[in-house]
């Protein structure tokens, strides 16, 4: 990463932190343009999974999912596959949220097939991971499968000590017992 693209993002960040919404956008949008000329396809991956979530700030939620998708489809590319896992899960949430549960379902598949494949996996970002795929399996009304995702997610965030995972997960395994 060159040091003015790390520099943008950094004050991207601090813009974002700061609620200066638009400001961030700007500095990742200049931090994009010199990913592309420096042909640089982590940090461009990164800077446009930075985007989407300005986007996700300001609402822009197709804008949001664009930048999330071609993310992914960089990474595919580069050897991060904790990082693609990650992406996809977030392009899947969207598209859950955006009531697109057959693209989301895939994309919840796959995520978690890296995660579970992947020896180093963080716990979190698998029952993160569980958990948005429970959430599409319940309301799809898939109750069976729902119960045994809200299980593993109530499992593994009780595992990293997530208070609130192991909370909703209970609640959730009420409301469908």
């Amino acid at each position: 990463m060159s040091e003015i693209t790390e520099r943008l993002r950094t004050d991207a960040l601090h813009a974002r932190r700061e609620h200066r919404l638009t400001e961030a956008r700007q500095f990742l949008i200049e931090a994009l343009a010199l990913c592309r000329q420096s042909n640089d396809q982590a940090d461009l991956a990164s800077t446009l999974i930075d985007l989407g979530r300005i986007e996700r700030d300001l609402g822009n939620n197709e804008t949001e999912l664009a930048h999330y998708e071609a993310a992914v489809a960089i990474l595919r590319n580069l050897d991060n596959v904790l990082k693609l896992a990650h992406t996809i899960r977030r392009v899947a949430d969207i598209q859950r949220h955006q009531g697109r549960t057959g693209a989301a379902d895939p994309n919840y598949r796959e995520a978690l097939a890296i995660y579970r494949d992947h020896k180093r996996a963080p716990p979190l970002d698998l029952a993160n991971a569980i958990r948005g795929y429970a959430v599409l399996k319940q309301d799809t009304g898939e109750v069976t499968l729902a119960r045994s995702l809200w299980q593993k997610a109530r499992d593994l965030y009780a595992a990293v000590g997530v208070k609130e995972g192991v909370e909703e997960s209970s609640r959730r395994l009420a409301l469908i017992a």
